[in-house]
């Protein structure tokens, strides 16, 4: 076929504009592989007169990203704005009502409407597209969609968010607070000016969501994930972690059980020997365990520009040829409702860091609190006495229910001789 895919790009951002450079740079090529022509017919933005650092003037401008999705003579919209809905939702709903095809990056708009845009996708006849929602350039979507589809996968594991994985990487490496790391980030540009979404998990926790619908053929439950940031990592646990042979890493960790799919996202404690572990910097990895296939590790950049622009432009390519696969990997009439295992049932390891002061009696409370509330102690380190100021503390337990640990923390929080808060982070050794 010898007919352009014409585009339309409602957002120009860095992703919208590190698209229209692969399109520019790679013509011949992408040619070559979709056996035809991609031309980006109208773009859509907020400011027009922004110097973007490329030439637009030849496309077509429209104020209003809606308008274009409906006016525009065009076979893809390219959704870059971003946002859990309003603008960006509408902007897809009016290109499917008109035939159109949807390539999206947004991860907030899916883990919260992915359901319903899937349904509306399907009766349209057009494809949805979102490599790039999840891990920028690592091309997870359409591992679990397309290659590991001869598999029932048990369980997903992964750094998601390349801005925690920053923080954490580098409050390792340089010994810093937390809160001198995040100032560095922002000011490299990895972190936002109000950098929530990402430091609080919500932005793993979106991401989560996506992976685990496909791989489980569930129904999106965001509302299902359980999530905690890293706002309470101390430079401690972080020198602790390594002494014990372990990095903490923002992980988001979906798996199946005899009692349903728990979802949660959490910083975790990782054995130096796992691969994951060796994922630093911006960078993201996730680990897919499919019954035939086994463990399956991909880990690439998992934001900028270029990478999540790669992932665009392949979604383009794939509609091109025609690939069009359901929004969720399998027709929505086949998507089940998720059975929720409760965190509260969650069973592992944990490391424990508490503040003490130095009294008579106050280990052997520990202790017996932990033994009251069927916990195993594997170890214990504690450095240094002061007779007026608390001292670290830190206690590693066996496998236990998560109701017990919380139980068991409420507990010792009140032991006259130890400070508030107490620090928990699990042990993940799988």
């Amino acid at each position: 076929m010898t007919t352009p895919l014409k585009i339309a790009i409602a957002g120009l951002g860095t992703v919208g504009m590190g698209t229209i450079e692969i399109l520019r740079a790679n013509s011949q090529t992408l040619k070559r592989r979709a056996q035809r022509p991609f031309e980006v017919v109208a773009v859509s933005a907020r400011d027009r007169g922004r110097d973007r650092g490329a030439d637009i003037s030849n496309f077509c401008w429209y104020d209003d990203p809606v308008k274009m999705a409906t006016e525009v003579d065009c076979d893809v919209v390219l959704e870059l704005i971003g946002g859990g809905g309003g603008i960006a939702k509408s902007v897809c709903e009016n290109a499917i009502a008109k035939g159109r095809h949807i390539v999206t990056a947004n991860k907030a708009l899916l883990a919260l409407h992915g359901t319903e845009l899937a349904r509306a996708s399907e009766s349209a006849g057009v494809a949805f597209c979102y490599e790039a929602a999840v891990a920028g350039g690592i091309p997870v979507i359409k591992t679990l969609r397309e290659s590991l589809s001869g598999n029932s996968v048990s369980r997903i594991q992964g750094i998601l968010n390349g801005t925690c994985n920053f923080i954490l990487s580098s409050m390792r490496s340089s010994g810093s607070a937390f809160g001198e790391v995040l100032a560095e980030a922002q000011k490299l540009g990895y972190a936002e000016s109000d950098p929530s979404l990402d430091i609080d998990g919500v932005d793993a926790a979106h991401k989560l969501a996506i992976l685990s619908s496909i791989a489980f053929g569930t129904e999106l439950d965001f509302e299902g994930v359980h999530v905690e940031g890293i706002r309470s990592i101390s430079a401690e646990d972080i020198a602790f972690a390594d002494e014990l042979g372990f990095r903490i890493k923002l992980l988001g960790i979906a798996e199946k059980t005899p009692e349903g799919i728990r979802q949660r996202v959490h910083p975790a404690m990782v054995p130096i020997s796992a691969p994951i572990s060796a994922i630093e910097g911006v960078l993201n990895g996730v680990s897919i365990e499919g019954d035939f296939v086994g463990p399956v590790m991909l880990e690439g950049a998992g934001a900028g520009g270029g990478p999540t622009a790669s992932a665009v432009v392949a979604d383009l390519v794939d509609i091109a040829c025609g690939r069009i696969l359901p929004l969720l990997g399998v027709s929505s009439s086949y998507l089940t409702r998720p059975s929720i295992n409760p965190m509260e049932d969650h069973k592992g390891a944990y490391f424990i860091r508490m503040m003490v002061y130095d009294r008579p009696g106050v280990l052997a409370d520990i202790s017996a609190t932990l033994r009251d509330h069927d916990i195993s102690i594997e170890g214990v380190i504690q450095r240094t006495r002061s007779a007026t100021e608390a001292v670290p503390v830190v206690v590693t337990v066996h496998e236990t229910l998560e109701r017990s640990m919380n139980a068991a923390m409420k507990k010792i929080a009140g032991i006259e001789a130890i400070q508030s808060p107490i620090q928990a982070i699990r042990i993940e050794r799988s």
